[in-house]
């Protein structure tokens, strides 16, 4: 096919060959190559499914063009006068809607959604460029016009028909974000031959300069082997994740649409044809239609960003950012009249559950127990998760642990299964009832929800307690015999100065597992009789740090192991193993530590012997500033000797 177009086009170029070859080119060396290229496209349609329909309308469209060819050919051609419009233009013309349609099912065939924005480039691309086509060409036509309306509307069809199908083309090349696959660039290709050599034929069939026979004539069964080479290409699917091709998406639309413009600027000024200008108008105004569905997207978009931003991505409740936002919403409108319930809820087993199954499993019940929650606060408020396993819900009213919402909101969060259970504990503030600010009711909230956490775990601690004391008793009896009177002594100045029950059940657990870390030091320290030199000092000096490691392999027990490492630390900072100072140590470790001097220096012991009630107070007020909390000192020294005035109750917040 390609070797013939060649000859073609080398016989018109260069002139070689008497009036005979010339003949024979015109005639039957161009009608061969349109039959090859016929003939090429009728295979494709016959040995290949995908997108048969299309090729198919292409094969026809080609064999209508190439039928009017041959009419011409053997029978127009030779008379004296051919008629125009004649039979040939209708089979010409045939070609037009054949070729549209197929165009139109090979852009559908591309899987993917297609954005709107991209179908209005092509058409600004298409419409400027038919604008720019008739203001070049249909001047010339219409000045040159005979006032045949039928010859005038033939002549014209086939560039502008030239032109629809090319802003087909353009629009699959924007669908395509300007990077077309080699099936659009041959027919491309092939569309831009066409166009081109029917605007120049027009013309110069208007102005009478056109001669039959030279290279103009080769284009034609060009284009039709440019189609039949696209034939054979394999369309690439389109991949609806690929990325745009950013710039190009703006900088071409708006190019034509200058150049839209421009032509119309021109026309105030200059004769061009109404169709070109409307032409050039139509285009300025899908331009315009397409920066405002730009700026719809781009209101669309950053909306969609705001919501993400204020959304948790796995559960689709709001996130602590929302939570903050609508909180303080809450406290600002408050008053008693108006009150919001702020819930927050812990998970219980879903470590166990999310190391069992794996963080996909995790992730799947954390999404589900959310929507859970979601339905069951229903209008009544707004579900959040915090993040991890923590979720929590804003609600609007006044409610107690005992409403039956609060309930359902707890049952949400509540699963079993044969591997793990899934619980939720929870504390509650009502605004402005207990919290008159934002941060004063997160922190009430997390606290009442902590304590409900460390009920929860109360029996895992007690079950935790029991082993260690048993070790303890086995290991040493008399160490055993001291921690369980220190933790007598702790909960009893506990209770003097104030705390509330799960931080009473901390500090007893702490006095009484304060020692737990001697279990790592050797029975000849434990036992030696007189002081201890520098590496026995150092090495006794660790058992508050061992202790803690003891502890903290249980999640129940790492409260009470953050207090046993502090229950040595002293008030002017001279303890160990941090070397804490006043109130940096914990409250529950100072009350420790007073409790286990006034017990130790009352008991009989292998280097020491026992002193008097009298004597341990009055050490122990001598010690105070220096190595215990003078405040501390003075309840315990006011609990033991009841001529003391009643000392004011500890602030309860104040123990960790």
């Amino acid at each position: 096919m390609w070797l013939i177009v060649a000859f073609h086009g080398a016989r018109a170029f260069l002139g070689f060959g008497g009036p005979e070859l010339r003949s024979f080119c015109e005639a039957w060396v161009y009608t061969a190559a349109e039959v090859v290229a016929v003939a090429i496209c009728i295979a494709r349609v016959c040995t290949q499914r995908a997108n048969r329909l299309a090729w198919a309308l292409v094969a026809f469209g080609m064999l209508t063009w190439t039928a009017g060819d041959l009419v011409w050919t053997l029978w127009l051609d030779n008379l004296a006068d051919p008629p125009f419009p004649s039979l040939a233009d209708p089979l010409y013309l045939a070609m037009y809607p054949a070729l549209y349609a197929a165009f139109m099912l090979l852009i559908r065939s591309q899987r993917g959604r297609f954005r709107t924005e991209q179908w209005l480039d092509g058409v600004i691309i298409g419409l400027a460029l038919a604008a720019v086509g008739a203001g070049l060409i249909l001047p010339t036509v219409l000045g040159e016009s005979q006032g045949h309306f039928f010859g005038d509307a033939v002549n014209l069809a086939y560039p502008l028909g030239d032109l629809a199908l090319l802003v087909l083309v353009v629009v699959a090349f924007a669908l395509s974000s300007w990077r077309p696959d080699r099936l659009w660039v041959w027919l491309g290709a092939a569309m831009a031959v066409d166009a081109v050599s029917d605007l120049v034929f027009t013309y110069m069939e208007a102005k009478g300069t056109y001669v039959a026979g030279g290279i103009l004539d080769t284009s034609w069964p060009a284009a039709m082997a440019l189609v039949a080479v696209a034939s054979w290409q394999s369309p690439r699917r389109r991949d609806a994740d690929r990325p745009a091709a950013g710039v190009s998406e703006i900088v071409l639309p708006a190019a034509f649409v200058s150049l839209a413009l421009v032509l119309l600027v021109d026309a105030a000024f200059t004769h061009i044809t109404a169709t070109a200008v409307a032409l050039a108008a139509a285009a300025v105004v899908v331009g315009i239609a397409r920066a405002v569905l730009t700026f719809m997207e781009n209101v669309r978009m950053l909306r969609r960003s705001a919501e993400e931003a204020v959304t948790d991505g796995l559960t689709g409740l709001g996130n602590r950012r929302r939570l903050m936002s609508d909180l303080d919403d809450a406290v600002a409108h408050a008053d008693l009249d108006h009150p919001s319930t702020l819930v927050f809820f812990d998970l219980n087993g879903f470590k166990s559950y999310n190391d069992t199954l794996g963080h996909g499993a995790g992730d799947v019940l954390l999404a589900r127990l959310g929507a859970a929650l979601d339905h069951a606060i229903g209008g009544w408020g707004r579900a959040y998760r915090l993040g991890g396993d923590e979720f929590c819900a804003l609600l609007h009213g006044r409610f107690c642990l005992d409403d039956g919402l609060v309930h359902a909101a707890t049952a949400a969060l509540t699963e079993r299964c044969d591997l793990a259970e899934i619980s939720a504990a929870l504390g509650m503030a009502v605004i402005p009832d207990e919290a008159g600010t934002t941060s004063e009711a997160l922190h009430l909230a997390d606290q009442r929800m902590y304590a409900s956490k460390t009920r929860g775990g109360r029996e895992a601690a007690a079950c935790t307690r029991q082993v260690l004391m048993r070790v303890l008793a086995e290991r040493a009896p008399d160490l055993q015999d001291h921690v369980a009177s220190v933790g007598q002594l702790a909960g009893a100045l506990g209770r003097s100065l104030g705390l509330e029950a799960a931080q009473l059940d901390q500090l007893v657990l702490a006095a009484e597992l304060h020692d737990v870390g001697k279990l790592g030091i050797p029975d000849a320290i434990l036992a030696k009789r007189g002081p201890l030199d520098d590496d026995e000092c150092a090495l006794m000096r660790r058992h508050p740090e061992i202790g803690e490691r003891i502890l903290s392999a249980d999640p129940a027990m790492q409260p009470i192991g953050k207090l046993v490492r502090a229950s040595h630390e002293r008030w002017d900072g001279a303890g160990y193993p941090d070397r804490l100072a006043g109130t940096d140590i914990p409250l529950g470790a100072r009350i420790i530590a007073a409790c286990d001097a006034l017990e130790a220096m009352t008991s009989e012991r292998c280097y020491q012997s026992a002193r008097s009630l009298p004597e341990a107070l009055a050490e122990l007020r001598r010690c105070a500033g220096t190595q215990f909390d003078p405040d501390i000192v003075v309840v315990l020294c006011a609990r033991l000797e009841p001529a003391t005035a009643t000392p004011t109750p500890w602030p309860a917040t104040s123990f960790a």
